[in-house]
């Protein structure tokens, strides 16, 4: 097979990583990759369901691509939205000539309108396939599928199916092939890591030791804070990267209970409290959901007063979206959509102000940064994509890490300043 194709990946990390692998697949193929939709002859979506918010951006890009594409183009939408909606999808988007659910390769071929995999489709599992060096300094490796949880809001373990871990063996020839200086664990539980093999509750340690000992940093991406031991903040902490992504999503406790999550703002406050007490230089970043079914006043409040005490550096508020399938869909108490808004503002308010004062705090602080590209550069406390960056001068080499002054603050931006010759 020989042609073009674009690539296009919505969503999360762990999204990445599938459309990582799908261009490899593509290469393998033969196709070579372009940079505009209308010089492609195949045009990818990897697309994300988790949210409302998500499917509508999906939809967009796809109608979008659709108008953008070349006579004789073919489109094809893969990702969450190809498996979760599959017929449907294909019915109410004519313009998509494939929808390709999990495990279906992604070809330039004939129109095929259904992404339900069949005893005469190929399948694959994007999870163990190989990956080129990374293109830049730094890449996501997804080390399991799918989820255990029973979250009352979240859908993805009726799509994704439950946890399926990697042989650790797998991650790491990846993290070798991929070559880059940082390397950013991903998963949906990613401390649940090797349970599904049997092989322990504490099985995402050896993992994070051994990445450490191939890579100069190391980052975990959403830590369930159950599974926040003793030893695994130890493991962190050893990498030099103090990160720690926390997926809390509330602190009142009859919400938590409602939310069929685990613990609740006193417990949080204490966990990361000892943390800092024993890495004064941990950063933190959490997520939580605004507006779940039942959430009182009270709730409201108790969340307000945990932002203003936690002082986390990094957090991300999320307007609650019924999803179909879901424990939540089912309860009362619906939020009304105004007070969700309102509820939203205040907290992003309260913790832009937050993010700001502790990046005001590293002004006139020496800092390594890895340099990401041409005047852009990281400290631990920024994950790629995700958080602010550091700009640096335009001349430090692009993948090296370099000691540079903070001079200045800009909401979660730095500037800095080389400290003493470059480094190559």
């Amino acid at each position: 097979m020989t042609g073009t194709y674009h690539l296009v990946t919505l969503g999360c990390p762990k999204n990445q990583v599938d459309s990582d692998k799908l261009a490899g697949t593509l290469a393998a193929d033969g196709m070579q990759a372009v940079d505009g939709a209308g010089e492609a002859d195949l045009i990818v979506v990897n697309t994300c369901a988790f949210v409302d918010e998500a499917r509508r951006e999906s939809i967009d890009t796809v109608l979008a691509l659709a108008d953008e594409r070349r006579d004789g183009a073919h489109l094809v939408v893969t990702g969450c939205m190809a498996e979760r909606y599959g017929d449907e999808l294909a019915e109410a988007l004519p313009e998509i000539d494939r929808v390709a659910g999990f495990g279906v390769p992604v070809t330039l071929g004939s129109k095929q309108s259904s992404g339900v995999q069949s005893e005469s489709t190929p399948s694959f599992d994007l999870l163990n396939l190989p990956r080129p060096a990374s293109d830049r300094p730094w890449a996501y490796v997804k080390v399991a599928e799918g989820c255990d949880r029973a979250c009352g809001f979240c859908a993805i373990p009726t799509f994704r199916g439950p946890q399926r871990s990697r042989s650790m063996e797998d991650v790491l020839a990846e993290v070798d092939a991929l070559d880059a200086r940082e390397i950013v664990l991903v998963a949906q539980d990613l401390a649940a890591f090797g349970r599904d093999q049997g092989v322990g509750d504490k099985a995402i340690v050896p993992l994070v030791e051994a990445v450490a000992a191939r890579v100069d940093r190391v980052r975990l991406l959403y830590l369930y804070p159950s599974e926040l031991t003793d030893r695994l903040v130890d493991a962190v902490c050893a990498t030099g990267v103090p990160y720690f992504d926390l997926s809390l999503q509330h602190v009142s406790p009859p919400l938590m209970r409602r939310m069929r999550r685990w613990g609740d703002g006193g417990r949080f406050l204490e966990r990361i409290a000892a943390i800092r007490a024993r890495e004064p230089e941990a950063a933190f970043r959490s997520n939580f959901i605004v507006g779940y079914p039942g959430e009182t006043e009270e709730d409201h409040d108790a969340l307000l007063d945990f932002v203003v005490e936690a002082q986390v550096d990094w957090c991300g508020f999320f307007a609650y979206s019924a999803e179909e399938g879901t424990y939540a869909a089912g309860l009362d108490g619906v939020v009304d959509l105004g007070l969700m808004a309102e509820r939203l503002g205040e907290l992003t308010e309260i913790q832009d102000r937050i993010t700001a004062d502790r990046r005001d705090e590293l002004i006139g602080r020496t800092v390594e940064v890895l340099v990401d590209e041409p005047g852009v550069g990281r400290t631990h406390r920024e994950a790629p994509e995700i958080d602010g960056v550091v700009s640096v001068p335009a001349d430090l080499p692009v993948g090296t890490f370099q000691s540079v002054t903070v001079t200045g603050a800009l909401g979660p931006d730095l500037e800095a300043m080389a400290l003493g010759p470059v480094v190559a």
